[in-house]
């Protein structure tokens, strides 16, 4: 059965990670969780709090990804392969209809 634990429950343990008085086994032990989630949660919350004291003019500016070239191709070449496949798939029902 998996455990579903809100954000506070999280973040206390994250900030629990972060200073760093007890190690991430022993915080496990503590809350009773395995020693990944706190990892994972510690992580988390490093990425994210820049985001907590960002403007709403820096928020939007983050909305608006700057893709790559070899992001963009990446995407082509998946799109191609999908249309590739769906018009193999659609024609070969097509073909079947037509023997009936």
């Amino acid at each position: 059965m998996r455990n579903n634990y809100n954000s506070k429950f999280k973040s206390r343990v994250a900030i629990a990670a972060i200073i760093g008085d007890r190690t991430i086994a022993e915080i496990a032990g503590e809350y009773n969780i395995h020693p990944n989630l706190v990892s994972q949660w510690k992580k988390r919350l490093l990425q994210d709090v820049p985001d907590i004291f960002a403007t709403i003019k820096e928020k939007k500016q983050a909305n608006n990804k700057v893709y790559t070239e070899e992001d963009l191709m990446c995407k082509i070449g998946k799109l191609e392969m999908e249309n590739d496949f769906l018009r193999k798939k659609y024609g070969s029902y097509l073909l079947g209809k037509e023997k009936l």
